[in-house]
C-alpha cells in the first residue's frame, strides 16, 4: 500500500475509533500554511488535536513513537493558528493514535496527552 493511501486510511480508522469512544469530530485534515492537523475534535470540554501515525507494521517501532520535536512544534503552531482564526476560548489536549495495519482488525494505540507545548 503506497504511503498516502495507508496514512488516508489510517485516519479513517482513527476516525472512526473517536466516535466510538464518543468524540465529536469537528475536521479533518486541516491546514495552515503548510502545516496540517490530521483531526480536530471535542471529548467534552477539550479541544482535542490528533495526530494520526499509520505503519505497515511495528518492525521498527511503533508509529505513534515517530513524531518528531520538529512535528510536535509544526501541529503547536497549527493548534494555535485554528484557536486564534476561530476566537476559541477552550483548552487544547494534543493526543497521537498509532495505527498498524499488518495485523486484522488493524492495531490502534490511542496517547490521551502524548505531549504538552512548551513556553
Amino acid at each position: 500500500m503506497k504511503k498516502k493511501k495507508r496514512g488516508e486510511w489510517g485516519e479513517k480508522i482513527a476516525v472512526e475509533y473517536l466516535i466510538k469512544k464518543g468524540y465529536h469530530i469537528i475536521t479533518r485534515n486541516w491546514h495552515h500554511g503548510h502545516e496540517e492537523i490530521d483531526i480536530i475534535a471535542k471529548d467534552g470540554d477539550m479541544l482535542v488535536i490528533v495526530e494520526v501515525k499509520t505503519r505497515e507494521s511495528d518492525a521498527f517501532g511503533n508509529p505513534e513513537d515517530f513524531l518528531s520535536r520538529g512535528q510536535q512544534k509544526r501541529l503547536i503552531n497549527a493548534a494555535d493558528a485554528y484557536v486564534n482564526e476561530f476566537d476559541l476560548d477552550i483548552d487544547v489536549r494534543f493526543d497521537v493514535i498509532g495505527i498498524t495495519v499488518d495485523t486484522k482488525p488493524p492495531q490502534i494505540i490511542h496517547i490521551d496527552d502524548a505531549f504538552y507545548p512548551t513556553l
